[in-house]
């Protein structure tokens, strides 16, 4: 009678445990051949194109420098003027080496350029130049050390310098957005540099002004890696049902346990009864 209650028992935990586990199986392949669809359809049919420019940074011919010492001040003040190349022009970058301590370095156009100055310093946190750089005719500083620079964009938007991305239904359309994006014309392109100093100075600081043009290099659509992507979704669905079915297993696997002890105790009890 016993052995005929035990079975009983093992049958109906038999007859419902393939049923859960089929049903689970079931639905972890389904998710992971949705999941698989969506990553290959994503790959074959993307619309997003990535762009990528040459930058190309050539250093810009100066004029003769003009000097002016005012005696009233006692400083020495430096002119330079330059014309810069406007096609597709991004940054423009002075440079003064070898000035005295205090001296003002400033450079100015009239259409005016950006520039901060955490511009172009790797070391800063959480700087955007969309944010923070500002519009200016001139901008100036002051002389640091051996090498002071003034780093400026004619254009904050990171769209028009190295990487971007476009939305197409072809090669052709996507290289054509691409270019559209980075075809700019800065105008006026005359720049000029002026260096103040204090006192009667006659030996020429030592100024470089550098420049940036882009220019379309590559359009090529944006591809997904397939089995990365297929083995990052199935560690996802891994992960999911183990937090779903873990803590649910526990609490079926407990209260079994509790129901099986409770059997026990009664089989037992019953047991006693027979023999009484």
């Amino acid at each position: 009678m016993n052995d005929s209650f035990l079975d009983t028992h093992m049958r109906k935990a038999l007859a419902q445990n393939p049923n859960l586990l089929r049903t689970l199986i079931g639905l972890g392949l389904t998710l992971i051949l949705l999941l698989a669809y969506a990553v290959y359809g994503a790959t074959i049919n993307t619309e997003i194109y990535v762009y990528e420019s040459n930058s190309n940074e050539t250093v810009v011919s100066l004029d003769d420098a003009e000097r002016y010492y005012s005696p009233d001040d006692n400083t020495t003040t430096w002119t330079w003027d330059a014309d810069l190349n406007g096609v597709n022009l991004t940054w423009v970058n002075l440079t003064v080496v070898s000035l005295s301590s205090g001296s003002i370095i400033a450079i100015s156009n009239g259409e005016g350029l950006y520039s901060h100055p955490d511009l172009g310093n790797p070391d800063a946190d959480e700087f955007s130049c969309t944010e923070s750089c500002k519009k200016r005719i001139e901008h100036r500083t002051n002389s640091t050390g051996e090498s002071t620079s003034i780093i400026s964009l004619t254009n904050p938007d990171p769209a028009i310098r190295g990487k971007g991305s476009v939305y197409a239904d072809s090669q052709e359309e996507a290289s054509k957005k691409a270019t559209k994006i980075l075809n700019s014309t800065f105008e006026p392109t005359k720049v000029r540099i002026t260096i103040i100093e204090e006192g009667n100075r006659t030996v020429n600081p030592s100024v470089e002004l550098t420049q940036v043009n882009e220019s379309l290099y590559n359009v090529e659509m944006f591809e997904v890696d397939a089995a990365t992507e297929f083995l990052w979704a199935l560690a996802a669905v891994i992960g999911c049902f183990s937090m779903v079915l873990v803590p649910s297993f526990t609490v079926y696997f407990a209260a079994r346990a509790k129901q099986k002890k409770t059997e026990l105790k009664l089989e037992s009890a019953r047991i006693n009864i027979e023999e009484e």
